[in-house]
Protein backbone atom coordinates (compact mmCIF):
# COMPACT_ATOMS: atom_id res chain seq x y z
CA UNK A 1 0.00 0.00 0.00
CA UNK A 2 1.54 3.25 -1.11
CA UNK A 3 1.45 6.39 1.54
CA UNK A 4 -0.55 9.60 0.92
CA UNK A 5 0.97 12.76 1.68
CA UNK A 6 -1.46 14.86 3.73
CA UNK A 7 -1.95 18.57 5.05
CA UNK A 8 -3.28 19.45 8.12
CA UNK A 9 -3.61 22.46 10.76
CA UNK A 10 -3.19 20.89 13.96
CA UNK A 11 -3.55 23.09 17.05
CA UNK A 12 -2.67 26.08 14.94
CA UNK A 13 0.66 24.33 13.36
CA UNK A 14 0.53 23.26 9.88
CA UNK A 15 1.66 20.00 9.22
CA UNK A 16 2.72 17.59 5.75
CA UNK A 17 2.46 13.87 6.47
CA UNK A 18 3.35 11.24 4.34
CA UNK A 19 1.02 8.33 5.61
CA UNK A 20 -0.64 5.02 4.92
CA UNK A 21 -3.82 5.55 3.62
CA UNK A 22 -5.84 3.38 6.01
CA UNK A 23 -4.15 4.93 9.10
CA UNK A 24 -6.52 6.61 11.37
CA UNK A 25 -6.96 10.01 12.65
CA UNK A 26 -6.57 9.10 16.04
CA UNK A 27 -3.29 6.14 15.18
CA UNK A 28 -1.85 9.78 12.92
CA UNK A 29 -1.99 12.37 15.68
CA UNK A 30 -0.68 10.04 18.38
CA UNK A 31 2.18 7.75 16.22
CA UNK A 32 2.80 10.72 13.72
CA UNK A 33 2.23 13.67 15.58
CA UNK A 34 2.75 12.33 19.10
CA UNK A 35 -0.17 14.05 20.72
CA UNK A 36 -0.83 11.60 23.33
CA UNK A 37 -4.19 13.38 24.75
CA UNK A 38 -6.03 11.80 22.29
CA UNK A 39 -6.85 8.54 23.69
CA UNK A 40 -7.60 4.77 22.38
CA UNK A 41 -10.79 3.98 24.43
CA UNK A 42 -12.83 1.41 22.33
CA UNK A 43 -11.56 1.90 18.98
CA UNK A 44 -15.19 1.93 18.06
CA UNK A 45 -16.53 4.94 18.56
CA UNK A 46 -18.14 4.87 21.54
CA UNK A 47 -16.40 6.03 24.48
CA UNK A 48 -15.10 9.54 23.28
CA UNK A 49 -11.50 9.15 24.77
CA UNK A 50 -10.24 10.19 21.48
CA UNK A 51 -12.90 13.38 20.58
CA UNK A 52 -10.97 15.70 18.95
CA UNK A 53 -12.52 18.92 17.23
CA UNK A 54 -11.94 18.73 13.46
CA UNK A 55 -13.13 22.11 11.68
CA UNK A 56 -15.05 22.91 14.31
CA UNK A 57 -16.91 19.47 14.87
CA UNK A 58 -16.37 17.16 17.22
CA UNK A 59 -15.84 13.82 15.83
CA UNK A 60 -14.44 10.46 17.08
CA UNK A 61 -10.59 10.29 15.94
CA UNK A 62 -10.74 6.51 15.65
CA UNK A 63 -14.18 6.32 13.21
CA UNK A 64 -11.85 8.70 10.73
CA UNK A 65 -9.11 7.82 7.84
CA UNK A 66 -7.05 10.57 8.33
CA UNK A 67 -6.61 11.11 4.65
CA UNK A 68 -10.12 11.89 5.21
CA UNK A 69 -9.03 15.47 7.06
CA UNK A 70 -6.62 16.18 4.93
CA UNK A 71 -6.46 20.16 4.23
CA UNK A 72 -8.44 20.85 7.39
CA UNK A 73 -8.23 21.98 10.89
CA UNK A 74 -7.51 19.96 14.05
CA UNK A 75 -7.97 20.77 17.90
CA UNK A 76 -6.65 17.97 20.73
CA UNK A 77 -6.63 19.17 23.80
CA UNK A 78 -2.87 19.82 23.91
CA UNK A 79 -3.79 22.91 21.46
CA UNK A 80 -6.40 24.12 24.19
CA UNK A 81 -3.72 25.31 26.65
CA UNK A 82 -1.81 29.00 26.19
CA UNK A 83 1.93 27.65 26.81
CA UNK A 84 1.53 26.80 30.89
CA UNK A 85 -1.55 28.57 31.08
CA UNK A 86 -4.49 26.28 30.81
CA UNK A 87 -7.97 26.75 28.90
CA UNK A 88 -10.56 27.68 31.75
CA UNK A 89 -12.11 23.95 31.13
CA UNK A 90 -9.43 22.39 31.49
CA UNK A 91 -8.73 24.69 34.71
CA UNK A 92 -11.84 23.71 35.79
CA UNK A 93 -11.45 20.14 35.54
CA UNK A 94 -8.10 20.10 37.98
CA UNK A 95 -10.28 22.70 40.38
CA UNK A 96 -13.44 20.74 40.58
CA UNK A 97 -11.61 17.02 40.37
CA UNK A 98 -13.42 16.12 37.39
CA UNK A 99 -11.40 13.69 36.62
CA UNK A 100 -9.62 10.37 37.99
CA UNK A 101 -7.71 8.32 36.16
CA UNK A 102 -7.80 11.05 32.76
CA UNK A 103 -8.69 7.89 30.28
CA UNK A 104 -11.71 10.15 29.75
CA UNK A 105 -10.86 13.69 30.23
CA UNK A 106 -9.45 14.99 27.52
CA UNK A 107 -12.43 13.57 25.41
CA UNK A 108 -14.75 14.94 28.28
CA UNK A 109 -12.65 18.12 28.11
CA UNK A 110 -13.05 18.61 24.11
CA UNK A 111 -16.71 17.64 24.60
CA UNK A 112 -17.36 20.42 26.72
CA UNK A 113 -15.83 22.70 24.69
CA UNK A 114 -17.82 22.04 21.61
CA UNK A 115 -20.77 22.52 23.93
CA UNK A 116 -19.51 25.91 25.27
CA UNK A 117 -18.98 26.99 21.79
CA UNK A 118 -22.53 26.32 20.92
CA UNK A 119 -24.23 27.09 24.17
CA UNK A 120 -22.24 29.04 26.67
CA UNK A 121 -24.87 28.84 29.66
CA UNK A 122 -26.13 25.05 29.27
CA UNK A 123 -28.08 23.50 31.90
CA UNK A 124 -27.19 20.68 33.60
CA UNK A 125 -29.37 18.85 31.22
CA UNK A 126 -27.56 20.18 28.20
CA UNK A 127 -24.15 19.39 30.01
CA UNK A 128 -25.66 15.41 30.42
CA UNK A 129 -26.62 15.34 26.84
CA UNK A 130 -23.25 17.19 25.52
CA UNK A 131 -21.14 14.81 27.11
CA UNK A 132 -23.64 11.33 26.42
CA UNK A 133 -20.70 10.15 24.14
CA UNK A 134 -17.85 9.97 26.42
CA UNK A 135 -17.16 7.27 29.00
CA UNK A 136 -16.41 7.54 32.51
CA UNK A 137 -15.34 4.21 34.34
CA UNK A 138 -13.75 5.82 37.97
CA UNK A 139 -16.66 8.72 38.31
CA UNK A 140 -19.94 9.20 39.17
CA UNK A 141 -20.02 11.57 36.79
CA UNK A 142 -21.27 14.56 39.17
CA UNK A 143 -17.52 16.28 39.32
CA UNK A 144 -17.28 16.02 35.29
CA UNK A 145 -21.10 17.93 35.33
CA UNK A 146 -19.20 20.25 38.12
CA UNK A 147 -16.60 21.50 36.12
CA UNK A 148 -18.54 22.29 33.10
CA UNK A 149 -20.42 24.21 34.79
CA UNK A 150 -17.78 25.87 36.90
CA UNK A 151 -15.70 26.68 33.10
CA UNK A 152 -18.84 28.24 31.87
CA UNK A 153 -19.27 30.66 34.47
CA UNK A 154 -15.66 31.52 34.48
CA UNK A 155 -15.89 31.83 30.42
CA UNK A 156 -18.99 33.89 31.11
CA UNK A 157 -17.26 36.16 32.87
CA UNK A 158 -14.69 36.98 30.31
CA UNK A 159 -11.67 35.03 31.91
CA UNK A 160 -10.86 33.02 28.60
Amino acid sequence: MENITCNFVVNGQAEEISLPPNRTLLHMLRENLLFHGVREGCSHGECGSCNVILDGKLVNACLILAVEADGLEILTVEGMADGEDLHPIQQAFVDESGMQCGACTTGMILSTKNLLDANPDPSREEIKDALAGNFCRCTGYAKIFESVEAAAETMKGGQQ
